[in-house]
């Protein structure tokens, strides 16, 4: 798609990266989803991705506890504490563990492990917008 002033439009995308493996996702927004490994609670986080950093947009947390405790805003809604962080991250570093369910990434109503989405078992994978 051609810009006003000549250039090319830039498709935002977001990478996975886990050692040498790769995955570039056209996704301009997702939701991070996960378990809490000792509350075993679900937290969610939805990000819009730019080109220079992941916007976190939204935030909600079932319940609340060691090391969970819902933002400042928070309110209850449908079972969810539901909060809007507003802030920007360059990069997000998801550990991985044997231990613990997979991180979930959501996009257009479909969620997929990192698994899925990467493969392999590398101990932590980054996410970041694609340069």
């Amino acid at each position: 798609m051609a810009e006003p002033d000549g250039g090319t439009a830039r498709v935002t995308a977001l990478c996975l990266t886990a050692g040498a493996l790769a995955v570039r996702l056209l996704w301009p927004d997702f939701t991070l989803a996960w378990t809490h490994s000792v509350q075993k609670t679900e937290w969610q986080e939805d990000y819009a991705v730019a080109p220079d950093a992941l916007k976190l947009k939204r935030a909600r947390v079932r319940g609340s506890g060691a090391g969970m405790e819902p933002g400042p805003d928070a309110k209850l809604v449908d079972g969810w504490y539901v909060w809007t962080p507003g802030r920007d991250v360059a990069d997000l570093i998801l550990a991985r563990s044997g231990a613990v369910e997979e991180y979930r990434l959501c996009h257009d109503g479909q969620c997929r492990s990192l698994n899925a989405l990467i493969g392999g078992a590398p101990d932590a994978v980054k996410m970041a917008p694609c340069g």
